[in-house]
């Protein structure tokens, strides 16, 4: 019987659970968004633990359904947002207790890595790709915008920040935004697809695209941005809700953050001679930002599946699969 890893992921705003088989390939998964009332920004730290600890045994024992629980050789499961000294966030104490449950009634290891290295490994290694060193790893997600040179160690990914934002993440922009204009929180997927609809009219030339003058012009730094400013000016819009298109605002909101991202990316891999460029996180789910960065001169980003883009557990049960085949032994909390 194949050798098979469960990984258990428990971010602030997703439960999720996965099983990868021996060759890298998901088996099942399940990722579910938390709920969060209607005008909220956010959950409460306490309120994502209970929901995901009450979620974690159903969505567990459905994954044993298709999988045998014998056959699971490890559990990887993420522990803390960054492999960083006091990186902490009590909702993922929900998956670390389930994993080690787990690993105690099966007898095998479980390994603790970051959320961060989590969403490396499934962008990098899914579909049995193989990570290599010097890599430029972008994390753009609800509250992280890193742009990092990412490497491959004995405990997951080492990875050294380079550049990204110097205030909000992108993630928070876009659901700030959308909010404010009465969509869902995360707004991110709704503003997706209106900007998606408006950017297709034009077959994604960022040229041809109304100019509503709310955004400001984007630029980096050194591979450091700001986008502080640019909410300030969309929460005013969003406001006062005048005679400009919301549509028109939203397809140039991600227009300008689709070029800040590739100008970034396109400085920093020159600059750290990076082999490689991978985009994960939620926001890179995008479709707008894939079509837009396909059509730019910059070819070598890589995205991955797009549900493996957001958080997944399917990128700590690859982790768990490559620290257990190589026999290391790191600390399984």
């Amino acid at each position: 019987m194949s050798n098979l890893y469960l990984g258990i992921d428990t971010s602030n705003y997703r439960t999720s659970a996965a099983v990868v088989d021996e060759e890298g390939l998901v088996l099942s998964q399940k990722a579910v968004l938390l709920d969060v009332p209607e005008g909220k920004r956010g959950l409460r730290q306490s309120e994502a633990f209970f929901i995901h600890s009450n979620r974690l045994p159903e969505y567990i024992e459905e994954l044993f359904g298709s999988a045998d629980p014998a056959c699971i050789k490890a559990v990887g499961v993420s522990e803390r947002p960054r492999r960083v000294e006091g990186s902490y966030m009590p909702c993922f104490l929900a998956g670390v207790n389930a994993a080690r449950e787990i690993a105690s009634a099966l007898r095998i290891p479980v390994y603790g890595f970051s959320h961060q290295e989590g969403h490396a490994a499934a962008v990098i290694e899914s579909n049995n790709g193989k990570p290599s060193s010097g890599s430029l790893f972008f994390h753009l997600s609800g509250g992280t915008t890193e742009a990092l040179i990412c490497s491959p160690d004995n405990k997951g990914y080492r990875m050294d920040i380079i550049g990204g934002s110097r205030d909000i993440s992108v993630g928070q922009l876009l659901d700030r935004f959308g909010v404010a204009l009465g969509m869902p929180f995360p707004s991110g997927r709704y503003l997706d697809d209106i900007a998606y609809e408006e950017l297709e009219k034009a077959d994604f030339d960022s040229g041809m695209i109304v100019k509503t003058g709310v955004m400001p012009r984007l630029r980096s730094d050194d591979g450091y941005f700001n986008l502080s400013g640019a909410e300030t000016r969309l929460l005013r819009y969003a406001e006062k809700q005048d005679e400009i298109s919301a549509h028109d605002v939203t397809a140039e909101l991600f227009t300008a953050v689709c070029k800040l991202l590739i100008d970034t990316a396109q400085y920093l891999s020159e600059r750290y001679d990076a082999g490689k460029i991978y985009m994960a996180g939620g926001v890179a789910s995008s479709r707008t930002f894939r079509a837009i960065a396909q059509r730019s001169s910059l070819k070598d980003i890589r995205f991955g599946l797009p549900e493996l883009s957001g958080d997944n557990a399917v990128g700590t049960a690859l982790l768990a699969k490559r620290i257990y085949e190589t026999g290391n032994s790191i600390s399984g909390k």
